[in-house]
């Protein structure tokens, strides 16, 4: 009898150490489940879900890894005794439990989308890029560069330094928005990843704090650093040949050779309008995926059609109270926005012949597509920039529910 009783509690000591093993084993497969399940393309992610899924993934590595190495000890603890039917169970669980460790330190997006670690440049001569593929250009004192969007689109995010001012340059392909940000938080120099997507727009991760960054807004939703809001840098998306011709001895961003061949089509725009999206906006009356151009003035926004300003060439409007003139440049693609007024008098423009610039009314001086004086009676004076990005509706109207919408 007493031998029979203890043969069972062997058995329930082994019942026990096994079902602690699969939890544990449990733990660390969700560990890496969770994250994949929520933070993943075409799905809508609720800020509360996307919370825990960004929880989970943050503490995912060590977590798996304390469960991996107690089933490691389990099976230490249960090897001579096991039967071989328990044995290859246990050798399961551990392999499944160091698996899942593993992989919660892959970032499964720089998987498929590479980082530019180390971003080169060379001349606006020596570019191989088409004269009408879009750039993001960046200014910074004297020093001048260009972000090709087709090189952009594929790697997210080009951490650099232009004019002594850390940057971080990022182009979210699928709601075609391209922003650049200042890379100093609460003094400190930060280094950014593609970490994910949320509702349509890029995540980013600072590897200094580990905190997520929202790409569209610049605000850290996730981490440390929540609440924090990154500085805007401003940049405009030009056609190569007009950015060439304003910078001719500007740099720009250089192919990355082992990855180039991931690099967008030339008619990336149109696969990517096919492309599900998970924000509804059908009570706004406007489809998900028109472009639009925002503007946001003394936190007021505004979304104005890009058809409707290519249509137009030039649109004198007000945004939070502010008179705005949006402009199309002389390649009939690019588009700057400025203060309509000058010494805090508002002016009138009309377009220029030909669609060269534009004039003021009141002195018929001429001004040009960055907004300066060039001829007539104001020469010299210049418009202060506003300023805008393009972003398709759905992403726009997510993150500005409170827009309102130019209409002709």
């Amino acid at each position: 009898m007493p031998q029979t009783q203890e043969i069972q509690a062997v058995r329930n000591k082994t019942g026990y150490f096994f079902a602690l093993a699969s939890v544990c084993t449990i733990i660390s497969a969700a560990c890496v489940a969770i994250p994949l399940f929520v933070i993943r393309p075409f799905r809508p992610q609720g800020a509360r879900e996307l919370e825990i899924a960004l929880a989970v993934r943050h503490v995912g590595p060590w977590l798996a890894g304390v469960c991996a190495a107690v089933v490691l000890l389990i099976v230490f603890r249960l090897w001579k005794t096991a039967r071989i039917g328990t044995r290859i169970v246990l050798i399961c669980l551990l392999l499944l439990a160091f698996a899942s460790t593993s992989f919660t330190h892959v970032n499964i997006f720089e998987k498929m989308f590479h980082p530019y670690d180390s971003p080169s440049f060379e001349s606006a001569n020596d570019a191989k890029v088409d004269s009408d593929d879009r750039v993001l250009a960046v200014k910074v004192g004297d020093e001048a560069r260009a972000y090709p969007i087709r090189t952009m689109g594929y790697h997210h995010i080009v951490n650099d330094t232009i004019g002594g001012v850390p940057i971080a340059v990022t182009y979210c392909t699928l709601c075609h928005t391209g922003l650049v940000w200042s890379r100093v938080v609460e003094r400190k120099l930060l280094h950014f990843r593609l970490a994910g997507i949320n509702n349509g727009n890029a995540l980013l991760r600072d590897e200094q704090t580990s905190s997520i960054w929202q790409q569209s807004t610049g605000e850290a939703i996730f981490g440390p650093l929540k609440g924090q809001q990154l500085k805007l840098v401003r940049s405009n998306e030009l056609t190569f040949a007009l950015w060439k011709s304003e910078e001719p001895h500007g740099q720009v961003l250089k192919s990355d050779p082992p990855y180039a061949a991931e690099y967008d089509p030339k008619d990336w725009e149109k696969h990517v309008e096919k492309t599900t999206t998970v924000v509804d906006t059908t009570r706004s009356g406007i489809g998900p995926h028109r472009l639009m151009l925002g503007v946001t003035v003394a936190g007021q926004s505004k979304a104005y059609p890009i058809e409707a300003i290519l249509a137009a060439k030039l649109i004198q409007d007000r945004v939070g109270g502010l008179p705005v003139i949006v402009v199309v440049g002389p390649d009939g693609a690019s588009i700057r926005v400025f203060e309509g007024a000058l010494e805090n008098k508002p002016v009138i423009f009309a377009r220029g012949a030909g669609d060269q610039g534009m004039s003021d009314l009141d002195t018929g001086s001429f001004w040009n597509f960055q907004g300066c004086a060039v001829d007539g009676r104001l020469t010299g004076q210049c418009l202060v920039e506003i300023d805008a990005h393009k972003d398709y509706w759905f992403d726009w109207m997510n993150h500005h529910p409170e827009s309102a919408v130019f209409k002709n």
